[in-house]
């Protein structure tokens, strides 16, 4: 067995976004005592530990993103007393808490940068951000070509305490998000007291935002193609993106881990979106982060030949530094995977699917993400999970303008509607106000009327439900320990159109296309196949694990 201090090697981690897990106050905002209520039923569901999306204080332009005050709780979702009693109880329950640090940009509210505003250029209130001076005659165009990930320029022009037009400030994001300068020694030290803030209280680790950011190339050089995308170039041979992955950022990984070091027992996963599995692999190596993302594996189509490549160089990758891979389907920033997979052709990272795009196959989104979970759910290593997904959950896909709160909707004037489809309210209870989410009918973003055919009670003890699957995969992985198990691939049951793998005395088989193949014998542990008495055979579509 691991040890204590490794929990993080082989957990399942369960993603909550505040504003849409529970909401105990009814305003149609999710916050944390609504989240304290509905604890016990991540308990049930399995789960090792839960990552929240921010919840900090700030004028929510990018849904918490925008964070004005790092160490205090955002009046939407409570006060630092909720926050206390939250996580004393999911402790009791033994779920570990994981918050979500920001430390690419702040908000344009944050004290910091409305003291650059307010100083001369060039002064040390200034070179806490990316302040520069512009070009042409009077400084009048931004200081290089690049874009921000939500569309249009990022950079923005700000008036002089003087009345004039002076200096730029870069944004990756949106332009009340000022990206700090992390050059400077003040920055560093500023978030090593963020970071204890939160590690004094009590919490497991953080996840990182935007980690693979933080440091731009020296010059800032223009970019030779600007694709508004948190993944850079597309070309995975191409030169080095100016302010995605640069090597500098290595030195904040290990500046981070060190703080972290200072506790017992605390784990911190790196959100790194990088074009290959090596280059992702270098963010997990000894003193850096314990985890990061398997971006490559989610963005991974439900294809038999492609996910075996993912899953050998994720293996190989991560293992060559000494670490596990962490495996993902879904979290806030993407379509959701059961309406991923319901598409042949799947909308560029960020984009989101509004209701004049074509509309996704439910029902094979459904078929194919709840096999697509069972076979990610038996690899060795560690697992995040995003919240409703355990219900089969799809994208809400027809949104209306009016109700759209994605900075990416207003920058790109609607052309891209952006990450709002996967942010809506969870459904908890079919027949209540809101579907559960309240007792007052109130929501933030509008639920479709699908979603009560998806609600948690309606699955809670169904035998063949998404729910109970998932109750099923993650009951079976502690049992066998698979995520600290070893896989080794088992062409022996497989066939043309399978795929098939063992992991701790588990033998997990997934069949893609074509007709049913026959199940090998053995005890069945668990199935995505609706008709539970099926143990002949294994439909097209489907995954089995099978005690071997």
């Amino acid at each position: 067995m691991p040890t204590e201090a490794k929990w993080w090697q082989s957990a399942v981690i369960y993603q909550i976004y505040p504003r849409s897990f529970a909401d105990g106050d009814g305003d149609g905002m999710g916050d944390l005592k609504g989240i304290t209520q509905r604890l016990d039923s991540l308990a049930s569901l399995g789960i090792d530990a839960v990552w929240f999306s921010p919840f900090f204080r700030s004028p929510q332009k990018d849904a918490g993103y925008d964070v004005s005050d790092y160490k205090d709780i955002d009046p939407l979702f409570g006060t630092l007393g909720d926050f206390d009693t939250m996580l004393e109880k999911a402790t009791s329950l033994g779920i570990r808490v994981i918050v979500d640090l920001v430390p690419n940009h702040s908000s344009d509210q944050h004290a910091l940068f409305q003291a650059a505003l307010k100083a001369a250029p060039n002064s040390p209130e200034r070179d806490m951000y990316m302040f520069r001076d512009g070009k042409g005659d009077s400084g009048e165009l931004a200081p290089n070509n690049w874009e921000s990930v939500f569309g249009g320029q990022a950079w923005t022009r700000i008036t002089e305490p003087n009345g004039e037009l002076g200096q730029w400030y870069l944004h990756i994001f949106d332009s009340s998000q000022p990206d700090f300068n992390w050059e400077n020694e003040a920055v560093k030290l500023e978030f090593d007291s963020v970071l204890r803030f939160w590690l004094d209280r009590g919490v497991a680790g953080f996840r990182i935002d935007v980690a693979h950011g933080m440091a731009k190339a020296p010059g800032l050089p223009d970019l030779k193609q600007n694709l508004s995308t948190m993944t850079g170039l597309e070309d995975k041979n191409s030169q080095a993106h100016p302010f995605w992955g640069q090597d500098a950022v290595h030195d904040i990984n290990r500046r981070f881990r060190s703080v972290l070091d200072e506790y017992d027992d605390r784990a911190m996963c790196g959100e790194a979106w990088l074009p290959t599995i090596e280059k992702m692999a270098k963010w997990v190596r000894p003193g850096e982060y314990h985890q990061t993302f398997n971006f490559n594996y989610l963005e991974t189509p439900w294809d038999k030949a492609k996910l075996e490549t993912v899953v050998n160089e994720s293996l190989i990758g991560f293992g060559a530094v000494g670490a596990p891979s962490t495996w993902v389907l879904s979290n806030h920033d993407v379509i959701r995977h059961a309406t991923r997979m319901g598409y042949d052709k799947v909308p560029k990272q960020g984009d989101g699917i509004g209701p004049n795009y074509p509309q996704p196959d439910e029902a094979k989104g459904q078929r194919v993400s709840r096999a697509a979970t069972a076979f990610m759910l038996g690899l060795p290593g560690g697992a995040y999970l995003y919240q409703g997904e355990e219900l089969g959950l799809p994208e809400h896909t027809t949104i209306e303008a009016k109700y759209r709160e994605d900075p990416t909707f207003f920058r790109t004037k609607g052309e891209r509607v952006g990450r709002d489809g996967c942010r809506v309210p969870i459904p908890w209870e079919a027949h209540e106000p809101a579907f559960g989410f309240n007792k007052t009918g109130e929501s933030w973003l509008p639920q479709p009327a699908s979603y009560q055919r998806y609600a948690r009670d309606t699955q809670e003890g169904i035998a063949g439900s998404t729910l109970e699957l998932y109750k099923r995969l993650l009951k079976v992985r502690k049992e066998f320990d698979m995520g600290n198990g070893e896989l080794i691939w088992a062409p022996e049951h497989a066939s043309e159109n399978s795929l098939a793998y063992k992991n701790n005395g588990v033998l997990v088989l997934a069949n893609f296309t074509g007709s049913a193949i026959s199940m090998p014998a053995g005890e069945l542990l668990a199935t995505t196949q609706h008709d539970l008495l099926v143990e002949e055979v294994l439909e097209h579509d489907q995954v089995v694990w099978i005690k071997l």
